[in-house]
């Protein structure tokens, strides 16, 4: 079950090796990331479904390619495998990993659709090789909150509210902190046009300064035994810095809103203290710009284990995944995102897809990766 839990941070005795299947856009970030943690991190082989992809790739990555990912895990021998494949064919190339043996990262979402979920968990489930890139729920901010959670600090957790990321992301965010299992969930969704200037995107900023009319959607989610969740995603939120991200979690003794905390302390005592991040790089401080850790109270949640590779939040999530997983394949450290969880994140944001375009509501049911 999804908890708010500390994540794993062990070490790899030496650096894990892995392979990659694929060269698009999260592939590239992903492999970015790792080199610049080589001592943790090491690419060994590349795997591209076109003959005239794989020199530049090959000169790109410095690494060896190969034109399946069958004959990059036999060659290349790497610790783990990371898919970053379109959703539609990665659950045919995990599958045929798994049946080598091999240990498996797969991208979000770790297939297109429910059928295309229960296929893939038919296949590969019990042979439990495989785990899903879910990184948001290792943002530090994250961490540190899920680690207030963990303490007790806010009571039992009951409701937590995420505008910021999209669909199964959001959902891990929710899950994890409620503690939220595989239960059946009821999800009701609405959708909401409005103009909305968009100045930037993936690209970078777009000069444009025009109102458009972007989509804002809003479910209401109930995961059983109290817990609930509030989904507010409006189009571009990723990118778009006109939109404030938010994430509440609220409990029976006090709640977190982004990077405050109120909370019942004993008789006629309520506390209000803020989450603190030590940014180095500011001022005087001359050690480099890069994020030391994240305090409550004076006591650090969150420590940053890459200290000196100068990464961005998301960036620093990605690493400790990929970390983690490497620990995992080589028997150091436990699994760190299950496909099991992966699979349950999508469910959810499919039913809120569905709620969000039907107007009706929603009931999942119970599936294999539950049991």
């Amino acid at each position: 079950m999804a908890t708010a839990e500390e994540p794993y941070r062990g070490g790899v005795s030496i650096a894990g090796t892995f392979g990659v299947v694929g060269s698009g856009y999260r592939a590239q970030l992903l492999v970015s990331v790792a080199k610049r943690v080589p001592e943790r991190l090491a690419l060994v082989g590349a795997a591209v479904r076109r003959a005239g992809a794989v020199e530049e790739v090959s000169q790109r990555w410095g690494v060896p390619v190969y034109l399946s990912p069958e004959e990059l895990f036999r060659r290349a021998k790497p610790d783990f495998v990371l898919t970053s494949v379109p959703r539609t064919v990665n659950p045919s190339i995990i599958a045929s990993l798994v049946e080598l043996g091999a240990h498996v990262l797969s991208e979000t979402p770790p297939a297109q659709d429910l059928p295309a979920m229960r296929t893939l968990w038919g296949q590969v489930g019990t042979r439990q090789l495989v785990q899903v890139a879910e990184q948001y729920h290792l943002y530090p901010a994250h961490v540190a909150r899920y680690e207030l959670v963990r303490r007790g600090l806010l009571g039992r957790p009951s409701s937590v509210q995420v505008s910021s990321t999209h669909g199964y992301h959001a959902v891990s965010l929710m899950r994890r902190a409620l503690g939220a299992g595989f239960g059946p969930v009821s999800v009701s969704a609405s959708v909401f046009t409005a103009p909305l200037v968009d100045p930037l995107n993936r690209s970078g900023w777009t000069d444009d300064e025009t109102e458009k009319q972007a989509r804002t959607t809003l479910a209401a989610i109930d995961f059983g035994e109290g817990a609930s969740g509030l989904y507010d995603f409006t189009d571009n939120q990723w990118h778009n810095q006109l939109r404030h991200r938010r994430i509440v979690i609220r409990g029976s003794r006090g709640e977190i809103s982004d990077d405050s905390v109120v909370r019942l302390a004993g008789p006629r005592t309520v506390l209000r203290s803020p989450i603190v991040r030590s940014q180095l790089g500011y001022d005087l401080n001359l050690d480099g710009y890069d994020t030391e850790h994240i305090s409550f109270e004076g006591e650090v949640l969150w420590r940053n284990d890459f200290l000196g590779a100068r990464l961005m939040d998301d960036e620093l999530a990605d690493a400790a995944m990929m970390v983690a997983t490497a620990a995992w394949a080589k028997g150091e450290g436990p699994p760190p995102y299950p496909l099991a969880e992966g699979c349950q994140d999508h469910l959810v944001a499919l039913a809120i897809e569905e709620a969000a375009s039907t107007s009706r509501t929603v009931v999942t049911g119970v599936e294999a990766w539950a049991l």
